[in-house]
């Protein structure tokens, strides 16, 4: 055996230990991450505007990236129009129960659940407030169904994505109940009302107003809600559901995308409170004006009836 010096670092000629990945302890890799100098295996390294970087750094920069985003304040994204779907599925759901129920897919409307959550302004007036949310789900028949959620799926995603869900959910509800609300305030009081046409209608307001933002031309969408409304005179549709859905969907898109980017939120949450208000004040002095006329009905018949 030879008495010879083993240098420190090990036999001249040695070659060193190869490092592993930092993130794979099973990986031996001579690669490096640029920006941290880590090792790092090939599925570990993402392409960079510089050389290789590791997963960890990439997703450190994204972080500190500023995302771009939209005229509503929404970040900028290709995701799932998640809200969308949830509502096509609930009006679905809602539609193949009645169907269950009643036995028939075209005359649906005389089943139980149908019957106890489509819009009756006088049984509204009377304490039963749920229907003003609840008959945005029901649906007169099939073609009704597949008309409204044909429409939801088209405009839908486009409006979505520019508000982003938070801003598109509201809008969505509170166009539900503007058509609500102007069926209630203007309409007769016996008349049977259910559909989703006033968020539909509300959707459409918003899309009208997020094209002319961004400058695209609008006409395809003007003519299609002018057809909508027209043929609403033909029809048994209510007219005044898809106006109020309509109106109230508009306005507030507008204000939301018009929003100054200082405080955008507060002028945003701003402008969904006073809608939010507007349509409580409609169905307030409504009640009070059918209670108050069912008051004198009663006091005529009392004073003025026979004996």
């Amino acid at each position: 055996m030879s008495d010879a010096l083993v240098p420190p670092d090990g036999p001249v000629g040695a070659q060193p230990e190869t490092p592993v990945c930092a993130r794979h302890s099973d990986r031996p890799t001579r690669l490096r991450c640029t920006r941290c100098d880590r090792p790092a295996c090939p599925d570990c390294l993402r392409d960079a505007s510089v050389g290789m970087q590791c997963a960890d750094c990439v997703n450190e920069g994204a972080r500190t990236v500023r995302r771009a985003r939209t005229s509503a304040g929404a970040e900028v994204s290709n995701g799932r129009p998640i809200i969308t779907q949830v509502m096509i599925a609930l009006n679905v759901l809602a539609y193949v129960v009645t169907v269950v129920q009643s036995g028939s897919p075209m005359n649906n409307s005389r089943s139980d659940l149908f019957l106890s959550t489509s819009l009756i302004p006088d049984l509204t007036a009377n304490g039963e407030w749920w229907r003003v949310v609840t008959s945005g789900f029901m649906h007169f028949g099939l073609i009704h169904l597949a008309l409204n959620m044909a429409a939801l799926f088209v405009v839908g995603p486009i409006v979505e994505q520019e508000l982003g869900r938070l801003r598109y959910s509201a809008v969505y509800f509170l166009s539900l109940l503007g058509g609500s609300a102007a069926a209630f305030y203007f309409g007769t009081v016996c008349q049977q009302l259910a559909g989703a046409s006033g968020a539909v209608f509300g959707l459409m307001g918003a899309l009208l107003i997020v094209f002319k933002r961004q400058k695209r031309d609008i006409s395809t969408i003007v003519v299609i809600v002018g057809i909508n409304l027209v043929s609403n005179l033909f029809t048994n549709a209510s007219l005044l559901g898809h106006l109020g859905g309509f109106v109230i969907g508009g306005l507030l898109t507008l204000a939301m995308v018009k929003a100054p980017q200082k405080n955008r939120t507060t002028y945003q949450v701003a402008a969904v409170v006073a809608a939010a208000l507007l349509l409580v004040g409609m169905f307030v002095l409504r009640y009070y004006e059918l209670d108050t006329a069912l008051e004198r009905v009663v006091e005529y018949a009392r004073t003025c009836g026979p004996n």
